[in-house]
């Protein structure tokens, strides 16, 4: 495996910022993106049970549709890929179930193997039957979604890509906008990527972070 320097993951993260102005015409190339799309599957998540959906917005009757309700905010409609990050609403045994199955599928064993059996129980005793994570699932799984959407944007200033990330936006009439109701997904938050435009000041500014001495301390 080829690993990057500390110099390299130094200078990407310092590089990055929230972008606030996308350049419209310039777009992400396809294979840059699907690496992309690639970093939002391989993100970690509790049990590896991956409770969300990504919903890329690329059409742009849609994306005009979204922009009022993210107090227009014009990343929406001008930055290359806008990402939707939706959670679940609840969780079932089926969807346990099927999480079992797949990992017996990618690895070749059966799913009725002791090891699959007694991981079945650790998630059905954490997240079904009144476990301690049973009530509340939509914040567990937006938890979730938050991982996704940092790695996604890691993964974004490596490839020299600009990225945005948006909570301000009305959940429930982006739910309404893209049918999520009763599909047991709702919007929890946002990004946008793309490549600055030459005009957003912010490019240049100072990035600015409290001391180390007050956000890190070694015990």
């Amino acid at each position: 495996m080829m690993n990057i320097s500390n110099e390299q993951l130094d200078r990407a993260l310092r590089w990055r910022y929230a972008t606030k102005v996308f350049d419209p015409a310039r777009k992400i190339p396809a294979d840059t993106w699907a690496t992309l799309e690639q970093a939002l599957v391989l993100s970690p998540s509790s049990f590896g049970l991956q409770p969300y959906q990504f919903l890329i917005v690329q059409d742009p009757e849609l994306r005009a549709k979204l922009l009022p309700f993210t107090w227009g905010q014009k990343q929406v409609v001008d930055c290359s890929h806008y990402v939707v990050f939706t959670a679940r609403t609840r969780l079932a045994a089926e969807q346990v179930d099927a999480f079992i199955r797949r990992i017996a599928e990618v690895r070749g064993i059966s799913p009725e193997t002791e090891s699959l059996k007694s991981y079945r129980a650790m998630m059905a005793g954490s997240l079904l039957d009144g476990g301690p994570v049973a009530g509340m699932i939509p914040e567990w799984a937006a938890r979730q979604a938050y991982i996704a959407i940092g790695n996604l944007m890691t993964s974004a200033a490596l490839l020299g890509v600009d990225a945005c990330p948006i909570e301000g936006f009305q959940p429930d009439k982006y739910d309404e906008v893209l049918h999520l109701k009763d599909s047991g997904f709702a919007s929890v938050v946002c990004c946008a990527l793309g490549y600055r435009a030459v005009s957003d000041k912010y490019a240049t500014l100072p990035k600015v972070r409290l001391p180390e001495a007050e956000l890190i301390r070694h015990l």
